[in-house]
């Protein structure tokens, strides 16, 4: 029995339950592995040289707390391009898309204050929440995963803090309309919300151009990152932007937290904004058809509009987590939804790997689910 006095806030934490699968595939002999969102491909040839002689060159050191100043302005030039804004703007370097949500959480939300988000979410969000003694009230947005203003707007309270949106939506491949983020916006204005727009997997949308909740509302706290787009996971890099005061807090903690993001690969970062990544992301649409092609019918599945998830539900009888059980006995690894849910009605399956071992996967799934 451990006598160690924990705070609080870690004992209302729990190990991911994508990790658990993560540390699950270790044990199993050649898994079907479609649990993990991590991309297949490798970092650019470009950048990951540019992040090996800046090793040899010496550039090892602490960097500015907000990040070198050439990525800096490399991503407002990108930013400037995309959103038309003028003028200057501060951006934050930071250690992942997740080392920014951390930073912006333990910045804004005090204990009590409520934080909107949106039923499925990604699995961090809620933690992170609960670490800062935060209270998450959560916004159903089954059976489509639409966003639904009346929803959000009835969840509102003197209470409310921010709103996160994630879109391209880990787990359900959700792409928000520039309809869906205008009316969003529009909400956010009449309550003075300040909304986290997490956008890692803005580079992975197949069936219509990618809208930013950056491009409706001035009070949008935009997070991106390198990690999805250019197969740098490992590397964490990421970057954030919104108004003034909340960066230069944000930067502030950062310098008694991670105090920088990796110095060479902020160099790997820059060289990799120059590397067109199009043909992945042709790949992962080809792999999303795949994936609605043999689940479609048989589940029910909609077909995912980005990122490279499928958020299945399970079939008729059972919950997520007993199909899943179910999968992993015959060796496919995917992650049951209430992982990511209130609901334990879907299971998320992620299409990074090969076609011949993705199809493999499917085709015991589907067996599975008509057995």
């Amino acid at each position: 029995m451990s006598d160690i006095p924990f705070a609080q806030r870690v004992k209302s934490i729990d190990a991911s339950g994508i990790r658990k699968v993560f540390d699950l595939a270790a044990k199993l002999k050649d898994p079907i592995n479609l649990s993990i969102g991590q991309p297949d491909f490798d970092v650019p040839e470009h950048a990951k040289q540019a992040c090996i002689e800046a090793v040899k060159k010496g550039l090892n050191k602490y960097t500015q707390t907000q990040g070198i100043a050439e990525l800096r302005a490399a991503i407002a030039k990108s930013c400037n391009k995309e959103f038309g804004w003028t003028g200057e703007r501060p951006y934050l370097i930071t250690s992942g898309v997740s080392g920014a949500l951390m930073l912006a959480f333990l910045t804004l939300i005090d204990p009590g204050d409520e934080v909107l988000l949106l039923d499925p979410y990604f699995v961090m969000y809620k933690h992170l929440v609960s670490l800062c003694n935060g209270k998450c009230v959560l916004v159903d947005t089954y059976p489509d995963f639409s966003p639904n203003p009346e929803k959000i707007a009835a969840a509102i309270t003197p209470k409310t803090k921010l709103l996160v949106l994630n879109s391209p939506c880990n787990p359900t491949g959700k792409v928000f309309s520039a309809k869906d983020l205008k009316a969003i916006a529009d909400l956010a204005r009449k309550h003075n919300l300040l909304v986290v727009s997490d956008e890692c997997y803005n580079m992975f949308c197949y069936d219509e151009p990618f809208a930013s909740m950056a491009s409706y509302y001035d009070n949008t706290l935009l997070m991106r990152g390198f990690s999805k787009t250019y197969g740098m996971t490992g590397w964490r890099m990421g970057w954030c932007t919104g108004p003034r005061e909340l960066i230069e807090k944000m930067t502030m903690l950062q310098q008694y937290s991670f105090v920088c993001a990796p110095s060479m690969a902020q160099i790997g970062a820059l060289a990799a904004l120059d590397c067109d990544v199009q043909d992945h992301a042709g790949e992962y649409r080809q792999r999303r058809d795949m994936v609605f092609d043999a689940l479609g019918s048989t589940f029910g599945l909609l077909k995912p509009g980005g990122t490279f998830y499928a958020f299945v539900p399970a079939p008729r009888g059972m919950t997520g987590s007993e199909f899943c059980a179910k999968a992993i006995e015959n060796n496919v690894l995917i992650i049951p939804g209430n992982v990511f849910s209130e609901q334990d009605t879907h299971f998320r399956l992620a299409y990074t790997i090969p076609q011949d071992r993705l199809a493999k996967g499917l085709e015991i799934l589907v067996k599975l689910a008509k057995a």
